[in-house]
């Protein structure tokens, strides 16, 4: 792991780079107090639970969905293993082969990250979203989402993930940390002090540690990696706010469609309708 961190710390020269900002009943919930949506579908219906602990984007799913915003979108990217994305508003005139997933209701939402409590397991329901490059604080698409189908994981694997993803993570909090000193590692790389530049460096190194810790993958979280599969590379990164209760058959037929270039599926799978079926509390 100490390799992992002086990796990480090789960046410190360049870390201090501008970030870009983002603007801004049979059906059993796995929480009683969590709300339920239905998406009826070209394929079939799909129960969704929406988790309270996530409670901005439960909100705005919510109000999206009474408003209809839902209703007659397209399922614009399908990804066999991986999983199915829909709630771009522009896929719902489109034409056949045109290129979608750019379309949201001119907003944002603050990450809502809950791991691992939340993580891509199977049926899990998550907010899609722009990439760190442009998008840092891993804020949230306004309307599009997508339901993983991922993959089973061995044991191996899922430690190679699991190092990925520390990897990623300590790069992302050590960038972040150089980026706030950015002003005194200027200064110091101008005046030559290269002594004091080591301690700043050591510095930021044990609290990305602190910051990121340092603990194994949970094991009920491998239970279910291994035995229903799921996508873990993107835990820690993108907002988890529910899962699939009911439907997963009809998300396994969306993801077995045969799709173009831009795996949008060649036939139109669309959201027929989305409904409230039961409010939180």
């Amino acid at each position: 792991m100490k390799r992992i961190i002086t990796a990480v710390a090789t960046l410190f020269l360049g870390a201090a780079s501008a970030f870009a900002q983002t603007n801004m009943d049979d059906i059993k919930p796995k929480y009683p107090d969590d709300a339920v949506v239905e998406l009826n579908t070209t394929m079939g219906d799909i129960t969704v639970e929406l988790y309270n602990d996530t409670p901005l984007h439960r909100d705005n799913f919510l109000k999206l969905v009474g408003e209809g915003y839902y209703d007659g979108v397209l399922f614009h990217r399908v990804i066999d293993q991986f999983m199915v994305q829909t709630g771009d508003p522009n896929s719902k005139d489109a034409p056949a082969g045109a290129r979608l997933g750019s379309g949201d209701p001119s907003y944002t939402i603050e990450a809502e990250i809950v791991y691992p409590r939340h993580y891509h397991k199977y049926g899990a329901l998550a907010a899609a979203r722009t990439g760190d490059a442009m998008n840092p604080e891993k804020r949230s698409s306004g309307s599009q989402f997508y339901i993983v189908t991922g993959t089973k994981f061995s044991e191996r694997q899922l430690e190679v993930a699991d190092m990925k993803k520390r990897t990623k993570a300590l790069q992302d909090c050590f960038q972040k940390l150089a980026y706030e000193h950015r002003d005194s590692i200027q200064a110091l790389q101008e005046a030559g002090d290269h002594d004091r530049l080591e301690e700043l460096r050591q510095r930021l190194i044990k609290e990305t540690e602190e910051k990121v810790g340092m603990e194994e993958l949970p094991s009920e979280i491998k239970a279910d990696y291994s035995t229903i599969g799921g996508t873990p590379h993107l835990d820690g990164g993108y907002t988890v706010f529910g899962e699939v209760i009911k439907g997963m058959d009809v998300v396994e037929k969306i993801q077995k469609a045969e799709t173009d270039s831009a795996d949008r599926p060649k036939e139109d799978i669309r959201i027929l309708s989305a409904k409230i079926i039961k409010k939180n509390n």
